[in-house]
């Protein structure tokens, strides 16, 4: 089911946009008298105005606080989008998910193990969220990779993470547990998923990473993150490959420390990018960074989410990736060596991200991309680049002029179906 958003801007301009066209009599130069009745039939229709397709249409009416807004991923606190929380008061200056979805514009929300409570509860949580987002339905997503990171475990199949179906070599399984696993999700009002894993885990010793990975060969990761990447599809669920440019080959966990990767050039091309290449040829919708340092690909000493040398001269321009990059959680400590949490967020966005996750403190970095935006230090055309590829990936989701609205009936059918546990067992799980 969706919800149709209010569009009534929208439809003036598509009206505008459509007018003009027709075989009507023009009047002759300026000046001179209007054609004979017997020349009108062959008088030149007046050119039409522009058509703006969806995504136009909607970036056309959103002002600049807004185009901001819709750069953030937060996680809000509460089980209902009225819940009053001392945490999102705390945090947002503001009592409910859905007062701080209106304040901030905000273009997306992940959910968390502490909103999850019932089948039926996070159905309403996920439909009383997008209520409160009244110009663009939102991003609602989650990790859910399956195995050791499951944030919606309470509710969903548990199936086998990804070193287990890496290790069956059957790629037709790791399309069908995505499959399953967006429909499930799908079934709760999420509609992103941070997942597949694209990392090839090289580092026995890797704290942060390990079996969240398909395996250490990157061929047949490569293959395994494609069969997930079209079975997300499948489901019509936006995939996330991360975490680019690469984070298997670490000791350092990135949650509290910066991970510095000592790969060469044709070291990277060889064993890290295999498996985002095959995501990107997959037609994966967004692609996530990593806060690791990785000197041979950027000298700065900074972090792949901030480097415009990685996000942009290498996943977007060598790889040709067009979708959405989304920063890995902005709140965690490889992120936040160098700089304040304003200042990463634009160094993020001018590094090439799209997608803010998780800020450690929204209203300043919030703020902070705002005060860029109107200074010029990111110009409104970079936004707007940004702003495109997010409302792009809505639109081919089917979320930009109409707000899905799941069903807590739906729900009950899909979650921990017959299907989906005999599919679990099959696999491993």
């Amino acid at each position: 089911m969706l919800r149709r958003i209010g569009t009534t801007g929208l439809l003036v301009i598509a009206l505008t946009a459509c007018g003009g066209e027709g075989g009507v009599a023009e009047a002759g130069p300026t000046g001179g008298k209007a054609a004979p009745p017997a020349q009108t039939t062959s008088a030149a229709p007046r050119p039409s105005e522009p058509r703006l397709n969806p995504v136009q249409r909607v970036l056309a009416k959103l002002s600049v606080e807004e185009k901001v807004g819709q750069l953030f991923m937060p996680v809000l606190y509460g089980t209902a989008a009225d819940t009053v929380s001392g945490e999102n008061q705390a945090r947002y200056a503001a009592q409910t998910p859905a007062k701080v979805i209106a304040k901030y514009h905000l273009g997306g929300v992940i959910l968390f193990p502490q909103n999850v409570r019932s089948a039926a509860q996070v159905v309403g949580l996920t439909n009383g969220m997008q209520r409160a987002a009244e110009e663009v339905p939102l991003l609602i997503g989650t990790d859910q990779e399956n195995g050791l990171v499951s944030r919606m475990s309470a509710l969903m199949t548990d199936f086998p993470g990804a070193a287990e179906i890496g290790a069956t070599k059957d790629t037709g399984l790791s399309r069908e547990v995505a499959k399953a696993t967006g429909e499930e999700l799908r079934s709760l009002g999420v509609n992103l998923d941070f997942a597949p894993v694209a990392d090839v885990n090289v580092n026995p010793r890797n704290p942060v990473i390990g079996r969240r990975a398909f395996g250490d060969d990157p061929q047949r990761v490569a293959k395994m993150v494609t069969a997930a990447v079209k079975g997300f599809g499948d489901a019509r669920i936006a995939a996330t490959a991360k975490h680019f440019p690469g984070h298997g080959d670490t000791s350092v966990d990135s949650h509290t420390g910066l991970p510095v990767i000592k790969h060469t050039k044709a070291e990277w091309e060889r064993i890290d990018a295999p498996p985002f290449k095959a995501a990107i040829d997959a037609g994966v919708d967004a692609v996530m960074s990593a806060h690791i340092v990785f000197p041979k690909l950027d000298s700065s000493g900074d972090p792949a989410t901030l480097s415009k040398t990685i996000l942009t001269g290498l996943l977007r321009e060598q790889l040709g990736f067009k979708g959405v990059i989304s920063t890995d959680a902005l709140n965690m400590g490889g992120v936040r060596k160098k700089y304040d949490d304003g200042e990463i967020s634009v160094r993020a966005v001018l590094a090439g991200a799209d997608l803010l996750l998780m800020p450690n403190d929204l209203p300043k970095a919030y703020g902070a991309v705002l005060a860029a935006v109107k200074s010029g230090r990111i110009s409104k055309a970079r936004l707007d680049q940004s702003i495109t590829r997010l409302l792009t990936l809505k639109q081919n989701r089917g979320l930009l002029t109409e707000a899905p609205v799941a069903s807590a009936q739906r729900a009950a059918e899909v979650l921990r179906s017959p299907e989906h546990r005999r599919l679990a067992a099959r696999a491993g799980g």
